[in-house]
């Protein structure tokens, strides 16, 4: 499924609208350049999975957890050199918490997903627009 979003907003409401979808246990695995909107739409998510927190990038910190009645997981992988380190931090709980892990920059840590993980690849079109591919949900369930 395509979305094209035309401001931050619309960015966090494709984030919100996937939430709904998900299960405890989900993971995304979101895809894009710097600036992409990768936090918005994490963002987005914790917004449609009820959670009332501030969420910014956890570039420094690698993952900020943000309690709800579905925990959120967001991971940052920009400064990991790969799975050794995701496994390093941790990565084997965060999964078994019952949350969902929401986790930026992919690309990083790739061979670690499962088949059942929810993609989302966010690309810039422009200063405002966004093209934002969701592939591993089912397409009747989603936010069309």
């Amino acid at each position: 499924m395509t979305i094209i979003s035309s401001c931050e907003r619309e960015t966090e409401l494709a984030g919100a609208r996937l939430a709904s979808e998900l299960k405890p246990g989900s993971v995304v695995a979101l895809y894009g350049g710097l600036g992409a909107g990768k936090t918005a739409f994490v963002r987005g998510m914790a917004e449609g999975l009820g959670i009332k927190a501030e969420v910014s990038s956890p570039t420094f910190t690698v993952v900020n957890e943000y309690p709800g009645r579905t925990p959120l997981f967001h991971f940052d992988m920009y400064r990991l050199s790969g799975p050794d380190e995701l496994y390093g931090i941790g990565w084997d709980d965060y999964l078994d918490r019952g949350g969902v892990c929401a986790v930026e920059w992919s690309e990083t840590v790739d061979a670690v997903f499962g088949r059942d993980t929810v993609r989302v690849r966010i690309e810039r079109m422009s200063d405002a627009d966004r093209r934002i591919t969701i592939e591993g949900i089912d397409d009747q369930n989603t936010c069309t």
